[in-house]
């Protein structure tokens, strides 16, 4: 095959080398990239590729080059004698080293269900391995929490103040509106259904059993997922970019007990305290309701629940609360700590907190509710 420009001379019958040479800058780009894109697949593979001819080269060249061989073929060629000298080849091996590699041929084909079992599977070795994270980081936290107990010296009472005011005392408002609508809705829609059977007054008993054993203390954990769990992680994830935790750990301070303790025993504190307001809101909201739509005055209100709902219900729904704060707050500690540095790595984590919250709570909610049903309570 005769030469076809001063920059490439293809193999022929008596040649197998294909020889570059000529100068191989951004001044000729143009016509180096179209002679590129014309260059037979089947005369670079087979080819011995011989580099000692080019007088000049630039980064563009050096990429023009690296489209042309593939980063494997030009890494081989790099590897022996190439005749250039040392700047050249060192701006080829860069190239060839940050170029993004082809898509290998055996995967362009590969089955798509075989693509999807993989994805899944990988999926799910990196929740097992988040799952093996959290454990670890609670027992840090156990074993911190219960070590810190026998040195008062350790202990921030001002800290733990901080916080109570700030996931309890500044989320009353939102827990006691919420629940008090959502307890006047439940009420209202028992009201309409009950009605048709002549059982209006169970309305009491639906609003009851359902904010003391389950509503209650589940939009509270929820709420806190949202407000509190998503606060610690932004809060931490920006000392964490800002370097904030390693200057802690420099002072030979335990971030563990600076962070995270407090926050965890505030809201061990709050959690509980904010699931009673929310029962007592929600049932204030059914008992609006009753009293308006069905003639069911406060007195009797009252007196039906005295009659018909045992104390038992409300310590059931009460004993869900420390469970609920504690995964809170671990999972929001938790989140922080893994900020990388930057901004959106505190926004990922931050989004990432308050989804893992709200799930593990409801999780935990119907596991506890499966529990209180095979046990007859």
């Amino acid at each position: 095959m005769p030469d076809t420009s001063p920059f490439i001379r293809l193999p022929d019958a008596q040649r197998d080398s294909l020889c570059l040479s000529g100068d191989w800058t951004l001044a000729n780009y143009a016509e180096l990239r179209s002679l590129t894109a014309d260059l037979p697949g089947d005369a670079v593979k087979q080819a011995r590729i011989d580099l000692s001819g080019i007088a000049h080269i630039d980064t563009a060249g050096a990429q023009l080059i690296c489209d042309m061989l593939g980063v494997d073929r030009l890494q081989q060629v790099l590897s022996g004698d190439t005749g250039l000298n040392r700047e050249r080849q060192t701006l080829l091996a860069r190239i060839a080293t940050t170029c993004p590699r082809g898509p290998d041929p055996e995967q362009a084909g590969a089955n798509p269900l075989i693509e999807m079992l993989e994805r899944i599977g990988v999926s799910m070795g990196q929740h097992w391995a988040h799952v093996i994270e959290l454990l670890g980081f609670i027992g840090l936290t156990l074993s911190g929490l219960f070590s810190s107990l026998f040195r008062p010296r350790s202990w921030r009472p001002t800290a733990i103040a901080v916080q109570i005011e700030q996931t309890g005392l500044n989320a009353v408002p939102i827990v006691a509106l919420l629940t008090f609508m959502v307890g006047a809705v439940i009420a209202f829609l028992g009201a309409t259904v009950l009605q048709t059977f002549g059982a209006s007054i169970y309305t009491v008993d639906l609003v009851a059993f359902s904010f003391l054993r389950e509503f209650g203390v589940l939009l509270t954990a929820i709420l806190m997922a949202g407000r509190t769990a998503s606060a610690f992680t932004a809060q931490i994830g920006s000392m964490k970019s800002n370097e904030e935790i390693d200057a802690i750990r420099a002072l030979g301070l335990n971030p563990l007990e600076l962070l995270v303790l407090p926050r965890v025993i505030a809201l061990l504190i709050t959690l509980p305290a904010l699931t009673f307001i929310a029962m007592l809101s929600g049932l204030l909201g059914g008992a609006m309701v009753c009293a308006f739509t069905l003639d069911i005055s406060p007195v009797m209100f009252i007196n039906l629940l005295h009659d018909d709902v045992g104390v038992r219900h409300f310590l059931l729904g009460m004993a869900k609360a420390p469970v609920f704060a504690f995964l809170v707050a671990i999972i929001g500690c938790l989140e922080g700590f893994k900020v990388s540095g930057s901004a959106e790595s505190v926004g990922e984590h931050t989004t990432s907190s308050v989804v893992q919250c709200i799930f593990v709570v409801i999780l935990v909610d119907a596991l506890a509710a499966l529990f209180y049903m095979e046990m007859g309570w």
